[in-house]
């Protein structure tokens, strides 16, 4: 039940966080990971952060190795972000968006990813990503100032249309 449930936001998570193509790697990992740790797991505490800090760790993990080896390509699972019958325009600025995001240094793309494209609250990102919600509160201002500046629009905004 809890794999059923709990997969399509992990994929997104590990795609959006730098697994690209290898998201479904990456999330399988995560949860042989997550079921050997389950005696750790707080059930005081919701699950679903828990999962995508461990999805959030495997994914950096991924991204890291990657970039050592020189491969630096990343594709986003644009199925499930963009509306392919939606218009032309709009696929345009939403796949620039993407692109921007992923151009921001790490630290600042994991936040505005958490926050905007999976939509997950300050508290849930703070979470997810094991930092403080205030450091989630500034490297979102910060993130969100540099999209603002590469694409000339309120990325806040655009980013809720992501």
């Amino acid at each position: 039940m809890l794999v059923r449930r709990h997969s399509p936001v992990a994929m997104r998570t590990a795609a959006l966080l730098g697994a690209g193509p290898d998201a479904e790697d990456v999330v399988q990992e995560a949860w042989v990971k997550a079921y050997r740790s389950l005696g750790r797991f707080r059930t005081t505490e919701p699950f679903r952060p828990w999962l995508l800090r461990i999805v959030a760790n495997e994914a950096h993990n991924h991204h890291r190795a990657a970039v050592r080896r020189g491969a630096r390509e990343r594709r986003v699972l644009q199925a499930e972000l963009l509306d392919p019958a939606g218009e032309v325009a709009d696929r345009e600025d939403r796949e620039r968006l993407l692109r921007a995001v992923g151009q921001l240094p790490d630290r600042l793309r994991t936040v505005v990813t958490c926050r905007y494209l999976l939509e997950l609250d300050e508290a849930e990102t703070a979470r997810v990503l094991a930092i403080p919600k205030g450091t989630v509160k500034s490297r979102l201002s910060r993130g969100l100032a540099q999209l603002r500046g590469v694409l000339g629009v309120d990325a806040g905004e655009a980013a809720r249309h992501a």
